[in-house]
């Protein structure tokens, strides 16, 4: 142990208090450095130290959380992968799904197509047993009618005729099974059909029924007789040839032309009768012929038309003579119909083989603003007359027509279709009515009955069919 230090006698002076002092001093105030060094040493080692506690524990947080990180990162790989397993097992049930259904629809086609097999089997039976077991009273009925109608006409009982005709029409119709297109099973030969209001008039050549036969019907399939549309000729005709009649309507008047044979030189002319009603009677109180080319063998086959712009036009036929071949005309009307005064002009001459040089029975249409001209062509008396069309430049032609083959000519259902009518019924639908020879019964006297067929006519292009 250190003695204490005594102070010293007489008292020390400020300067050697202060000389006394420093080393003194300068020990503690090295002490106090160090002391404060070490302080700040500590200072140091404990700031690193915290520094080295806050990495450690920020390592073990980014770890942790990267554990957590990679941890959910494996779970959702596991639910992708089942997510992705799942997609495909549904894929796989889709596809034998929709292979299933595909199967099962073709299935049903099959069960369809042998159904509608069963069916037609089923129809076509029925049919032939329809035939096989027809009433024969059906049978009886026609052949009755056509016996008593002929017998009233070799008694010139003509009204009776065509209450027999009337009478017999619906049973010999249910006769045709053929469905060709025939409507009225009795000779009607020429025909032309006009459509009225929600009814139809057809009318033909000279028959049992008169001069100019006439029938009606609200359906074009079944047809009642009417009579004589035109009871009395005109004092300068001769009766007994009155053929190829058409009508035009110009308001509440209907205008009837027809041909008809001239009393004074033997010749076909073309004259009209006008009526108030479409039926008739006709009237005719000309004193000479409408049309008559005499110089070319006649005039014939009228056919009246009407193009878009309401102008009326008259065609026909020139019989052909003095080197001139048979052609077919043109002129216009007076805007009643009654009337013509202009120069006709020729539409067509025979120029195909199949026509034999032979063109005749014009009826001109316009369809989509292209004009043409429904004709017949070669022998009427053989199965190679046939029905022909022709492109026109307008309604006063020219018109050409340069197909080899007709567009209608003899078939299973008929035979030598000829003078064609075309018109519009009341769904605005185009038909064409024509007569024409039964099978294995070509030539006169045999009948013409008359046929309809539904026609289309697309970009110039006219189809047949029922």
């Amino acid at each position: 142990m250190t003695a204490p230090t005594l102070p010293t006698w007489p008292p020390a002076t400020e300067q050697d208090e202060a000389a006394a002092d420093a080393p003194a001093t300068r020990a503690i105030r090295s002490r106090h450095r160090r002391v404060a060094g070490g302080r700040a040493r500590w200072a140091v080692l404990a700031a690193l130290a915290a520094v080295l506690v806050a990495a450690a524990s920020y390592d073990v947080i980014t770890v942790s959380s990267d554990h957590r990180v990679n941890a959910a990162l494996r779970t959702d790989e596991a639910r992708v992968s089942r997510a992705r397993s799942a997609l495909s097992h549904t894929r796989s049930g889709i596809a034998s799904t929709t292979a299933t259904l595909e199967a099962r629809r073709q299935a049903a086609a099959r069960d369809a197509d042998e159904i509608g097999a069963a069916t037609r089997s089923l129809d076509a039976s029925a049919q032939t047993n329809y035939f096989q077991t027809l009433d024969i009273a059906t049978l009886r009925t026609c052949l009755s009618g056509v016996s008593t109608a002929t017998s009233d006409l070799a008694s010139a009982d003509l009204q009776g005729a065509v209450t027999s005709i009337t009478a017999a029409s619906t049973a010999c119709g249910t006769l045709d099974s053929a469905n060709g297109g025939l409507v009225y099973p009795f000779n009607f030969p020429d025909p032309f059909v006009l459509s009225v209001g929600h009814g139809y008039y057809a009318f033909a050549t000279n028959s049992a029924a008169g001069n100019i036969q006439i029938i009606e019907s609200s359906d074009l399939t079944r047809w009642t007789t009417v009579g004589d549309a035109l009871p009395h000729l005109p004092s300068w005709a001769k009766p007994g040839n009155t053929w190829g009649p058409s009508v035009l309507q110009r308001g509440s008047t209907f205008v009837l032309y027809y041909s008809v044979l001239d009393g004074t030189t033997g010749e076909e002319c073309i004259s009209e009768a006008v009526a108030t009603q479409p039926a008739g009677p006709y009237i005719d109180s000309s004193k000479k012929p409408l049309v008559c080319q005499l110089n070319l063998g006649g005039s014939m086959d009228p056919s009246p038309f009407v193009s878009p712009d309401g102008t009326p036009y008259l065609t026909w036929k020139s019989q052909g003579a003095n080197g001139q071949p048979a052609t077919l005309w043109a002129e216009q009307l007076s805007p009643s119909g009654t009337g013509i005064g202009h120069t006709p002009l020729a539409l067509l001459t025979p120029t195909q083989s199949w026509q034999a040089g032979v063109v005749e029975g014009p009826d001109m249409v316009v369809e989509g603003g292209q004009y043409l001209l429904f004709y017949s062509g070669n022998n009427w008396q053989t199965a190679e007359y046939a029905i022909g069309v022709a492109d026109c430049r307008g309604p006063l032609g020219p018109c050409t027509d340069s197909s080899a083959q007709p567009l209608l000519a003899s078939g299973p259902a008929f035979s030598g279709p000829g003078g064609p009518s075309v018109f519009t019924d009341t769904d605005g639908d185009l038909w064409m009515a024509f007569h024409a020879w039964l099978p294995g019964q070509v030539g006169y006297p045999n009948n013409r009955p008359l046929f309809v067929l539904r026609i289309t006519i697309t970009g110039g292009n006219v189809q047949t069919g029922w």
